[in-house]
């Protein structure tokens, strides 16, 4: 079983100075874009019908540009992001190129394709304790409330729902796993460490006229136990993001094994 998903690396240089306030890079980027992508693109809608009844489906992409978070971009000079696709089936790809080449505040230098598969088995994988660096501004729930500390079984638990959702809606099916037994061997897992900062940040939309927050933690967290089987889901989670509005560049996370 694996995740599957397509990495797109723009390379463009600015025709006019862009500025990427802090934390919302990829938010400034996605809204950019998104005045030039479909609308089923977008705002995918479920009406319901998605898994667990989700109104709105989670997009089948993600921009990552958290190195562009408070820079300046001078006129003329070159930078670049990249795309998460995880729908390869309907061209969207060539829906986010054709995009990229019609934003009119930069040039279009080069766009590279990079197809990933990871393996979820991590049976016979041994880890015993994992550092979580939490890039960007990540909000978790364990119920209605977003929570304060990522306590593992609750990382782990967004991190499986949004693997399970977007393969289910874009990939090959739904995890075939025991939900209910991985959870609790996550919860089994302790967080050892925990140093986080809180950001409180929002965002406007351009098509409503609403206001968004899109706050919440940065750090690093440190966990200690029997890791090894999760270890799949942290390697797609640092593709997928986690938690609330990932979309929006949210949720990035990267993480390392430690001694």
């Amino acid at each position: 079983m694996t995740f599957d998903l397509i990495r797109l690396r723009f390379r463009l240089r600015a025709r006019e100075a862009l500025h990427f306030p802090p934390y919302k890079a990829g938010n400034t980027l996605r809204g950019a874009l998104g005045m030039l992508l479909p609308t089923a693109v977008f705002a995918p809608k479920s009406g319901g019908a998605g898994p667990s009844g989700l109104a709105d489906s989670p997009r089948p992409f993600l921009v990552r540009a958290s190195h562009l978070d408070g820079r300046t971009i001078a006129r003329d000079a070159e930078f670049y992001f990249a795309v998460h696709v995880f729908d390869a089936r309907g061209g969207l790809c060539e829906v986010f190129v054709d995009a990229c080449s019609r934003w009119g505040k930069v040039c279009l230098l080069s766009a590279g394709t990079d197809h990933v598969s990871i393996d979820l088995d991590g049976s016979g994988v041994c880890a015993s304790r994992v550092r979580v660096e939490f890039v960007t501004p990540t909000e978790l729930k364990a119920g209605p409330e977003p929570v304060t500390q990522p306590e593992f079984g609750i990382l782990f638990a967004r991190l499986r729902d949004r693997i399970s959702t977007l393969r289910a809606l874009y990939g090959a099916g739904p995890l075939d796993i025991d939900f209910s037994a991985m959870g609790e061997r996550a919860a089994c897992v302790q967080l050892t460490r925990c140093e986080l900062a809180w950001h409180e940040a929002a965002r406007r939309s351009s098509r409503t006229g609403q206001t968004h927050p899109i706050g919440g933690f940065t750090g690093v967290a440190e966990y200690d136990g029997d890791l090894g089987e999760f270890l799949p889901y942290l390697r797609v989670g640092a593709r997928t993001g986690v938690g609330r509005h990932t979309v929006w560049g949210k949720g990035e996370i990267c993480f390392q094994l430690c001694s």
